[in-house]
């Protein structure tokens, strides 16, 4: 019996990324995590906020996070 040999792969160019690049280390990105009836904010330089009952009052803690100057 006869076989052939397998095929080479094929090679092609990689597409494009389909979700943007993650933020640089330095960028401050923060959202709101649920616990329960708890929410708290978290950020992706490791801070995290208080739990809290309330959505808005955590997500105004992401902002104050956000906002505030960075501690060198």
């Amino acid at each position: 019996m006869h076989e052939e040999p397998p095929a080479p792969a094929r090679t092609t160019a990689p597409h494009p990324p389909s979700c943007p690049p993650s933020p640089p280390a330095a960028e401050h990105v923060t959202t709101t995590i649920e616990r329960g009836s708890f929410c708290l904010a978290r950020c992706t330089c490791g801070w995290s906020g208080p739990a809290r009952r309330s959505r808005d009052r955590a997500r105004t803690d992401a902002a104050e996070h956000v906002m505030a100057p960075q501690q060198p």
